[in-house]
């Protein structure tokens, strides 16, 4: 049962179920992995709510739900939760706030003869934690991306276009291993890799360039996330000062990254390489997230941030520095969280490579 995690929330008295749209938390609470789908969940068991092009499927994948056709109950979603509810006989669901349209909570407002309380964060704290099981899905897809870092960096040369380029990156993951659902991954080269989440364009590389590779794939659903800055030639002095400043930032964040450490204190590790330097301006305050079935989950690591670090909690860090018309250098791990320090999934060097 996917549920069992969820069990001390109803035990806290907030509502007799919870209604899940945001896929990640459907998949999460049932271990479906179709589209179109919610999810409600009770103390004793979960209902998963989609048509009838996922039923079959869902009845595969979850088979400790009770599969519902919306379209066979009442012909909409809020009725299908409306109708599960009265024969239940629950008088209050919850519901993800920040995921409900407003259309869509008029619907089941109108619908459902039941207390409609919102709810944020109550699926994304429980998934920060990972299971052993969920941790060896996201250290075969960190393994998966690290082999394609290797194979992509004999394509990297002079002429080569960035969409080229990151087309193959993608090819690579799924020959490596990784399920063929891949996400923006960002491969840029030379002022581009000042744009911290720049797209993929037709320029090609050029020599002397930083090539900036930040992607990942999915193993089972489950995500890696890294990034690599390499140089398509030989590196230049400048190139060098910047690439050694974020080096020295990441392994700064990684030292103090631990089992009860606060989020903001690893930030305020990742400046201290940086504080006295004209780089400073340079740096952007995000360094971090949690990742899972989501790439970007909580806990997020930037200034100021009071969430203390538990056991088994899967993070990236990724300080970097981003030079208007310059360009930029990020590196990027992604660990687990352990008692006296962290578990690198990355096995990837933090040295400059020139190619």
């Amino acid at each position: 049962m996917y549920n069992e995690r969820l069990l001390p929330w109803f035990g806290e008295g907030a509502a007799e179920a919870i209604f899940l749209k945001k896929g990640p938390n459907v998949r999460w609470a049932s271990g479906f992995k179709g589209a179109d789908s919610y999810v409600l969940m009770t103390r004793e068991g979960g209902f998963l709510i989609t048509d009838p092009r996922y039923t079959e499927q869902a009845g595969i994948e979850a088979p400790d739900f009770t599969v519902v056709d919306w379209r066979a109950a009442g012909g909409s979603v809020a009725k299908a939760v409306a109708q599960i509810l009265k024969e239940q006989k629950l008088h209050s669901v919850a519901f993800e706030a920040d995921a409900l349209s407003f259309n869509e909570y008029r619907a089941l407002q109108a619908a459902a003869d039941a207390e409609l309380v919102p709810a944020e964060g109550v699926i994304e704290a429980l998934r920060s934690v990972k299971t052993p099981q969920e941790i060896e899905y996201l250290r075969a897809a960190c393994e998966i991306s690290c082999r394609a870092f290797y194979r992509i960096l004999e394509d990297i040369r002079v002429g080569v276009t960035e969409k080229e380029l990151a087309a193959k990156l993608s090819s690579y993951m799924v020959f490596e291993g990784a399920d063929t659902q891949p996400y923006g991954n960002i491969l840029i080269s030379g002022p581009n890799t000042s744009l911290l989440h720049g797209i993929p364009s037709d320029r090609a590389i050029q020599y002397g360039d930083f090539v900036l590779m930040d992607y990942g794939c999915q193993f089972n659903g489950y995500m890696s996330d890294m990034t690599r800055t390499v140089v398509a030639g030989k590196a230049n002095s400048r190139q060098k000062e910047v690439y050694g400043l974020e080096q020295r930032m990441l392994e700064d964040s990684l030292a103090v990254m631990k089992a009860g450490a606060k989020c903001g204190d690893v930030y305020e590790a990742s400046i201290q390489a940086i504080k006295d330097t004209e780089y400073f301006p340079c740096h952007y305050g995000g360094i971090g997230h949690g990742v899972g079935l989501f790439v970007h989950e909580v806990p997020f690591i930037r200034k100021g941030a009071e969430d203390v670090y538990t056991e088994n909690v899967v993070t990236t860090i990724e300080p970097g520095l981003y030079i208007p018309g310059w360009g930029g250098v990020r590196i990027e791990d992604q660990v687990i969280i352990r008692e006296g320090g962290v578990e690198n999934l990355i096995r990837v060097t933090h040295d400059l490579i020139e190619l």
